[in-house]
């Protein structure tokens, strides 16, 4: 083995995966009950998180970086002019379990660019996991790409080696996409993801009725959106992420902020990166949809089709809708106490237990983790809100943003105590 040639292959192939960020590892539940290698259940170089938060690392490459398509945005398009690698089926899994031997790292995200045709690459991606799973027993973690336009019979194949398979749906529009990538179709990014969708739930079915019924992409699927590449309002990237999550059973979203890798009329100039607090910000959205039981038209609307980048989601609709506060945090329902700025879902579930016994108030929820500096603008304890005429006579979004400052000491510090 060429091991310079490795390295330099390495380098290449990893410095081009890491526009791809869709590489989390949340669900994987594949235990070691063979005596082979790795352990997805219990996993602590590319890092990322499971389900229950813990951190593990991730072999993170593509499988070659040649490119048959010529997509505007992609650093890997096949009229730019960088240098081009790629791995044989051996070298990848070689890396993987010498680098797992070396505890390097607890899994594998393999993607790849589009050589010769989708089902040549395809089945490549497969033999790499297959090969792992098959003669070396490795069982930690695995995340393949899925390439648009292979045969159903190779991604039912992957998803039996597989942990997670994902599919990026790269641009929010159709109109989008035909503008950056003309070689590419909505269309035929979805039949993928509908295929895989379909089949979790054939083999869920099925175990039900079969506990030998091998486990399909336990992690379920993913995909990607590129953010500021083209001209959508995050109400119209939010509104496509809601779509897949509830048509597809979409495990995440995740949004990368666009990155000027070229100079090309026809995106935005190479000097104008999009602000890394969008990309953040269309994070915390998405965990509104997810976690706090928000309509992606709630979070924003025609008024309001971008997010503030000041001030999070959360915050900026409750100041949109001053007339449904102060919450009573002893008698209000769930939903509108997930709808409380400073107070997550672990929170509330505090809160829902512990009103059983006493009556709140804003010491009860310090110690509950509550972020009060936020929240005691929004919630009153069966008492009269001392804060309702201060915030009635000033700028109310001024106070928020100012509360937040460090040095900054609220004019009611005297009166908390009172609670």
């Amino acid at each position: 083995m060429n091991f310079e040639r490795i390295k330099e292959k390495l380098e290449i192939l990893a410095d081009a995966a890491k526009y791809d960020v869709s590489c989390s590892s949340s669900g994987g539940k594949r235990k070691n009950n063979n005596g082979g290698l790795g352990d997805s259940h219990a996993s602590g170089i590319c890092h990322s998180f499971t389900q229950d938060g813990r951190c593990i690392s991730l072999l993170k490459i593509l499988l070659t970086n040649h490119c048959i398509f010529d997509c505007a945005y992609c650093v890997s398009r096949r009229s730019n002019d960088i240098k081009r690698a790629a791995f044989t089926v051996d070298e990848v899994v070689d890396l993987t379990i010498n680098f797992y031997r070396r505890n390097y790292i607890e899994g594998l995200f393999l993607s790849s660019g589009i050589f010769k045709n989708a089902d040549t690459t395809m089945e490549r991606l497969v033999r790499v996991a297959k090969k792992l799973r098959t003669d070396h027993k490795f069982n930690g973690y695995i995340h393949l790409k899925t390439i648009p336009g292979a045969s159903d019979e190779l991604i039912q194949e992957a998803g039996l080696y597989a942990d997670r398979l994902s599919i990026n749906l790269e641009i929010p529009t159709e109109s989008g996409l035909k503008l950056l990538a003309p070689e590419k179709s909505h269309k035929e990014l979805v039949k993928p993801i509908s295929f895989i969708q379909n089949s979790l739930k054939v083999y869920k079915e099925e175990r039900k009725i079969f506990k030998s019924t091998p486990k399909f992409a336990p992690a379920g699927q993913s995909t990607q959106m590129i953010v500021g590449a083209t001209q959508e309002t995050d109400l119209k990237i939010i509104n496509v992420a809601n779509y897949f999550y509830k048509k597809f059973d979409m495990r995440r979203v995740y949004y990368s902020g666009y990155v000027p890798v070229l100079e090309d009329n026809r995106l935005p100039s190479i000097h104008e990166q999009v602000p890394v607090q969008r990309e953040h910000r269309l994070y915390q959205a998405d965990w509104l949809m997810r976690f706090y039981e928000f309509d992606a038209n709630e979070i924003l609307d025609a008024q309001n089709p971008f997010l503030d980048l000041e001030i999070d989601p959360k915050m900026a609709w409750a100041i949109r809708h001053r007339e449904l506060f102060p919450v009573n945090i002893n008698t209000a329902p769930k939903k509108m106490l997930l709808r409380i700025p400073g107070i997550g879902v672990k929170s509330v579930s505090k809160i829902l237990k512990a009103r059983r016994f006493q009556r709140l108030n804003l010491e009860h929820l310090k110690k509950m983790g509550v972020a009060t500096n936020r929240a005691k603008y929004f919630i009153e304890y069966n008492a009269p809100n001392v804060f309702t005429k201060f915030i009635e006579q000033n700028n109310f979004r001024e106070i928020i943003l100012n509360s937040t400052h460090s040095k900054w000491e609220s004019p009611f510090s005297t009166q908390l105590s009172l609670f």
